[in-house]
This record gives C-alpha cells, sequence and structure tokens, in this order.
C-alpha cells in the first residue's frame, strides 16, 4: 500500500495534471480524467468533478480492485479503463480527454498514421478503437486493444487516452497526440497527408540512438 506522503503527492499531481489539461483546452468542464498509480494505490480524479479548480483533497483514492482507499468522492465514471491500464501496461499514470482535435479524428479514421517523427515517442501509428458507451466494460476491453504496442489511443467518437511514468509526463504526450491530430487535419484539408513508411521510421529510430537526441548532456568525444 502506498505511503501517506506518497499519495498526497500524487493527489497534488493528478490535480495539478488535471487543472493543465483545462488549461491547454483538452478537457471541458467535468470530461476528462487523470489517475497516477503509487504502489497499489492509485490517485485518481472524482466523477463530475471540474476539472480547472480541481483540488488534491477532492482526488480519490482506491486499490487496485477499484476499492475506495481514502477520499469523499466517487472516482471517475472510466475506472474500469484506467485500472485495466494498470494491470496491463507499465504505467505509471494515465489521462483521457476529449480533445477536439483527437475527438474530430476519431470519429472519421480507423487510424491515426505517422505524420511526423515525433509520433514514434507514442509508438508509432495511433489505433482508433471501436465505439461502446462510456464507462463500461466493453469501452476498457476495446481501448486496451487499441494501445497494444502504443502508448496512446483514439477511441472512436469519444476522445483520447494516453499512458505514461507519471501524470505530468502523461499530460505532454497528450498534448503531443492532440498537436499530432491538428497537423492531420490540416494536412488532410489541402490533399492527402504524406506519412513516413517503415523504414522511414527506423531511421528515425536509429538517428535517435547515434545522436542521443532530447539528451542535453555533453557526449564524450
Amino acid at each position: 500500500m502506498g505511503t501517506a506522503t506518497g499519495t498526497r503527492a500524487a493527489r497534488e499531481r493528478v490535480a495539478q495534471a488535471a487543472r493543465r489539461l483545462a488549461a491547454e483546452g483538452l478537457v471541458l468542464g467535468t470530461a476528462g480524467n487523470v489517475s497516477e498509480r503509487v504502489d497499489d494505490v492509485v490517485a485518481v480524479t472524482p466523477t463530475g468533478a471540474v476539472l480547472e479548480n480541481l483540488a488534491p483533497e477532492q482526488v480519490a483514492l482506491v486499490d487496485l480492485d477499484g476499492r475506495s482507499v481514502e477520499g469523499q468522492l466517487e472516482p471517475t465514471s472510466e475506472l474500469f479503463l484506467h485500472l485495466g491500464i494498470y494491470r496491463e501496461y507499465e504505467a505509471g499514470a494515465v489521462v483521457h480527454t476529449h480533445a477536439p482535435m483527437a475527438t474530430s479524428l476519431s470519429c472519421v479514421l480507423d487510424e491515426l498514421p505517422v505524420i511526423h517523427y515525433h509520433q514514434l515517442a507514442l509508438g508509432g501509428p495511433v489505433a482508433v478503437a471501436p465505439y461502446e458507451t462510456f464507462g463500461t466494460e466493453a469501452l476498457a476491453q476495446a481501448t486496451l486493444q487499441a494501445l497494444r504496442g502504443r502508448r496512446a489511443a483514439l477511441m472512436a467518437n469519444h476522445g483520447a487516452i494516453v499512458y505514461a511514468g507519471d501524470a505530468a509526463a502523461a499530460v505532454e504526450d497528450s498534448l503531443l497526440l492532440e498537436w499530432l491530430c491538428g497537423v492531420y487535419w490540416r494536412a488532410a484539408a489541402l490533399g492527402a497527408p504524406r506519412t513516413l513508411d517503415a523504414e522511414q521510421c527506423q531511421a528515425v529510430v536509429q538517428a535517435v540512438l547515434e545522436r542521443g537526441y532530447g539528451d542535453t548532456r555533453r557526449r564524450p568525444a
């Protein structure tokens, strides 16, 4: 069981992530949810909460079976989905949004192809999970399948989901996914978007490994 200090910090991070998502326009009102795992406890946004002013004490604590550990409010209706991701994948945090661009593309695409090399940070092409009613086990299962081999998915006629090591990283990945969806949407308005094939994607991976891309430390000569 997570320590009191650890879960308190997790609640603060979840609340901060929720407020950031609202400020960035990725969630509106009560639509969307965030969670972070600390050992076998999950700090998760409550159902019906307005995310733009969420306070840490409003964040619910549950165990990995969904049983309440602490908190006055009920967890999000998408709790099945969050817990499923923690069971299936090496996730430290989960963010689900109804971001405008991602939600729009989820209504028309079966997959978001690789349109920019930064998309490889999410695992490559982003699958679209088939539509299921919100808050159901069926939606959780469909989304878990769409996430196989990836850290992001779109949910048909619903929204987007990502997982990462912590809540702050999951927010950044959500912003990246929304940017990618916006790029695709704008490109598609002009014509058929060019996409990166498997060979081009592998060349990007190789370049990252060879050049230490993203590592700001000076490399030895």
